[in-house]
C-alpha cells in the first residue's frame, strides 16, 4: 500500500518527462497531417495507439505509483488547457500548434500541388467530395482542408445564387 503513495522520482521529473513527451508527440501528429480521426486509416490509429504505449515509460521514468500517475495526468490536462489557451489568444501558436487552411480546388481545377502537400490522393479527394454529394469536380468554386481536417465546400451554384440581388 505504500508505494501507491510514495514516487520513484521526483515531481520535478515527472514533470519535465511529461511535458517533453507531451510537446514531442503533438509535434509528430503535426507533421504526420491533417486528418480527422474519423478519417484515419487502420495503419495511422494503430500507430497512435501503440505510440501511447510506447511514451508510457519515457514519461514516467519507472515510476508506477498512485501520485505519479495522477501529477502525469494533470499535467498533461494543464498542457492541453494551456495550448488551447495559446491558440485561442494568438494567430502565431495557432498556426504552429492547428496548421492552416489548405485550398485543395480552385475554380473546378485541382490544385495537385496542395493535394500532394497534405498527402491526400486524388481518389481520397473525390471520396470526400461525395459524402458532400458533389460528383463533379467542375461543381465546385473552392475546397478548403481546414486546419483541423474537415473539408469546406462552396459549389459554383452557391456563388451565382449569392450574387443575385
Amino acid at each position: 500500500m505504500k508505494d501507491l503513495f510514495t514516487l520513484g522520482v521526483t515531481p520535478l521529473d515527472l514533470v519535465l518527462r511529461a511535458g517533453i513527451v507531451f510537446l514531442f508527440v503533438l509535434i509528430l501528429l503535426r507533421i504526420s497531417g491533417k486528418r480527422q480521426l474519423g478519417q484515419m486509416s487502420a495503419t495511422e490509429f494503430v500507430a497512435l495507439l501503440l505510440i501511447s504505449n510506447a511514451v508510457q515509460n519515457a514519461m514516467n521514468g519507472g515510476d508506477n505509483s498512485l501520485v505519479g500517475g495522477l501529477l502525469l495526468a494533470a499535467v498533461l490536462i494543464f498542457l492541453s488547457w494551456l495550448i488551447s489557451e495559446l491558440t485561442y489568444r494568438h494567430a502565431k501558436f495557432r498556426a504552429i500548434f492547428e496548421g492552416t487552411p489548405t485550398l485543395l480546388v480552385h475554380k473546378g481545377k485541382i490544385v495537385e500541388k496542395h493535394l500532394a502537400q497534405e498527402r491526400l490522393s486524388y481518389s481520397e479527394l473525390k471520396t470526400l467530395l461525395r459524402k458532400q454529394g458533389i460528383h463533379q469536380i467542375s461543381e465546385i468554386d473552392s475546397a478548403i482542408l481546414e486546419s483541423d481536417g474537415t473539408l469546406s465546400v462552396t459549389k459554383v451554384s452557391e456563388i451565382a445564387t449569392s450574387k443575385r440581388p
